[in-house]
């Protein structure tokens, strides 16, 4: 595997391919002293360096030095040119990661490293989705000719184009929502794992996934040290129906969907024309409803006096009201006063008249500009930097009808562009001046989400805002591990009450791309006390162990567990009927069918969403890949 990067994503995904999949890794990073990057990044630059030369050390029986052993290797150069792709080993790879931050450096290294090698996996970084798409049927294209004019054929050359900001963006959107980062995406859902204690309630889920250890702690208990005290006997993952229902005083970690329960914005949100109750203020809808009002009491007290019907005692009263009435020389006097009366009111029609088209006006020309947080707003999210990752956040919380106040420091900010089409308010000013986050009405929030660029403004923001309203939700974007966990213990012991996240994008994002260069789709991954679950994607043609089989006979127990089926319209389109004819009352969400029934057959053209242990996905997927590889 050859990972090409220039910041944190490409250290993390290196140790992630060393570590989960135990694969061969060169790092291709700019050298220290040609670049300028936040401490961080050096730092884990340092590290990876440091962890490089000391398995290429051991490896070698030797103290110095950093040539490539067994293929594990550091290579420093400012960008990946040809040479420097050839250098790194990429015409022998199975795999190459191009997460540099910059699109144009990415696509370019990519069209290179593709006329090097057309047999290679791509994995792109890519913050243009529009732009990713054609770029991916761009070189997939060129490997299929490839491949018509290789004998050989049988490898895996796809291309895979992903964003970090997408892959981070459900998780730190379900910090904020449900105060976990502990979640899956797949196919337009948020699942997330919950941990239940014996006896309590809330239903089964969707599927359960682990039974936990006596006395240790759940999701997410193996970072820090709360997760080093557990029980005699340990958790238990993907067990089988017996284990659960034997399994007496342990607690379970079943799979749910992440739902919002605070107040969501009202019907008729970001569309092109504003709901009436937008177009004019309170009190000039009281003025007109007052003033129809009047017209309605003047037409009834004319039918009366004249005894003329309703609706013609309606219409001379409109013509009075309009000044267009000939005068009522020599009719009785109520009838005469009725008319002045309704003269009386037709002047003061007209100011209003001309209030409510000049607010109209003013509305739509407002449309396109930055909406001000309404009052008595409450219950949303405070969303703290509109950049690459802010933007992608954003468009999360409008999905799921999470009202959003966002708050910038930048007028010329890529996300301000979002927000207005979206029509979330903005409020524009530094965080760190006194009043912006009151502006943003931080007192009534339900979280506050800081994703900018710079660690010390979001750890300001959460600082202040909690000097507001101490128990507030908050999730921070931190680039320095070590300084994520200080502040992380810091606050938490300041606030026990309160939720406090610190999540880096690069540790989010780094397992779907090392899923992707393994090529397969990882959806994501859950801790479970001190192991992991993953969450995969993958069609059920090639797997002798899930292929021809029934759901009950494909699942084993502490490997792997299918857990839905993909109904979507494919190339075989047989997936769906199938299943509804076998399970009527499966529970379909999203495309996805859940909660399949075990007699249900497996086909080839299925498409499968299965949890696994890291082994036992390495046992699922890995003899195949050795099999490509043997034969190339």
């Amino acid at each position: 595997m050859v990972v090409c990067g220039d910041d944190g994503l490409a250290h993390r995904l290196a140790a992630e391919l060393r570590g989960v999949y135990g694969e061969q890794v060169t790092l291709v990073v700019p050298a220290a002293e040609r670049t300028v990057r936040p401490p961080v990044v050096g730092r884990a630059r340092a590290a990876s360096a440091a962890l490089l030369d000391r398995v290429v050390n051991a490896a070698a029986g030797r103290t110095g030095g950093s040539e490539p052993v067994g293929g594990e290797r550091l290579v420093e150069a400012a960008e990946a040119t040809e040479a420097v792709l050839a250098d790194a080993g990429v015409e022998r790879a199975a795999a190459l990661a191009l997460v540099y931050d910059d699109d144009e450096t990415n696509i370019r290294a990519a069209l290179t490293a593709r006329r090097l090698n057309p047999r290679l996996r791509l994995v792109l970084r890519l913050y243009n989705r529009r732009l990713g798409q054609h770029i991916e049927e761009l070189l997939d294209q060129a490997a299929a000719l490839a491949a018509g004019d290789d004998s050989g054929g049988g490898f895996d050359a796809s291309t895979t184009v992903l964003s970090d900001a997408d892959t981070a963006a459900p998780a730190l959107v379900a910090s904020a929502v449900a105060g976990t980062s502990k979640v899956v995406q797949t196919d337009g859902l948020l699942l997330r794992a919950v941990e239940r204690v014996p006896g309590q309630g809330g239903g089964a889920g969707l599927a359960t996934l682990a039974l936990l250890s006596g006395t240790g702690n759940g999701v997410g208990g193996g970072a820090g040290a709360d997760g080093g005290v557990a029980g005699e006997q340990g958790p238990e993952l993907l067990p089988d129906a017996v284990a659960v229902r034997d399994a007496v005083g342990r607690g379970t970690v079943v799979l749910e969907q992440v739902s919002y329960a605070g107040p969501s914005l009202p019907a008729g949100r970001g569309g092109v024309v504003p709901p009436f109750a937008s177009l004019f203020s309170r009190r000039l809808r009281w003025s007109l409803a007052g003033l129809v009002g009047c017209v309605a009491a003047l037409a009834v007290a004319l039918s009366v006096v004249t005894g003329e019907h309703p609706l013609f005692a309606t219409y001379e009263t409109l013509l009075d009201l309009f000044a267009i009435n000939d005068p009522a020389l020599g009719a009785p006097i109520g009838r005469q006063i009725l008319q002045l009366l309704a003269g009386l009111v037709g002047l003061l029609l007209l100011p209003v008249l001309l209030a409510a088209v000049l607010e109209a006006l003013g509305t739509f020309r407002s449309a396109s500009a930055l909406r001000k947080p309404p009052r008595g707003l409450g219950g949303h999210v405070v969303l703290l930097g509109l950049g690459k990752i802010g933007t992608r956040v954003l468009t999360r919380l409008r999905e799921l009808d999470i009202p959003v106040v966002c708050v910038e420091a930048g007028p010329e900010a890529r996300g301000l562009a979002t927000a207005r089409r979206l029509r979330v308010p903005v409020v524009l000013g530094d965080v760190t001046q006194e009043g912006v986050l009151e502006a943003a009405k931080i007192h009534r929030a339900h979280a506050l989400l800081a994703v900018t660029s710079s660690d010390t403004t979001n750890l300001e923001a959460a600082l202040y805002a909690r000097s507001v309203r101490p128990d507030l939700r908050v999730v921070l974007r931190l680039y320095d591990d070590d300084f994520a966990t200080a502040v992380y213990r810091t606050l938490r012991a300041a606030h026990p009450r309160a939720s406090t996240r610190s999540r880096s994008v690069s540790h989010l994002a780094a397992p779907a791309f090392a899923g992707a260069m393994m090529g397969r789709q990882i959806l994501g991954a859950i801790p479970v006390e001190r192991r992991v679950l993953l969450f995969a994607a993958l069609e059920v043609g090639g797997h002798p162990q899930l292929e021809g089989r029934t759901v009950g006979e494909a699942f084993r127990a502490g490997a792997w567990r299918v857990l839905a089926l993909d109904t979507a319209p494919s190339g075989s389109g047989s997936s769906e009927p199938a299943v509804e004819g076998a399970y009527e009352e499966a529970a379909v969400a999203s495309g996805l069918v859940w909660d399949l029934p075990d007699t249900y057959v497996l086909k080839a053209a299925d498409r499968v969403v299965l949890a696994a242990t890291r082994r036992g996905l390495a046992e699922l997927l890995g003899r195949r890949g050795e099999r490509e590889r043997a034969g190339a």
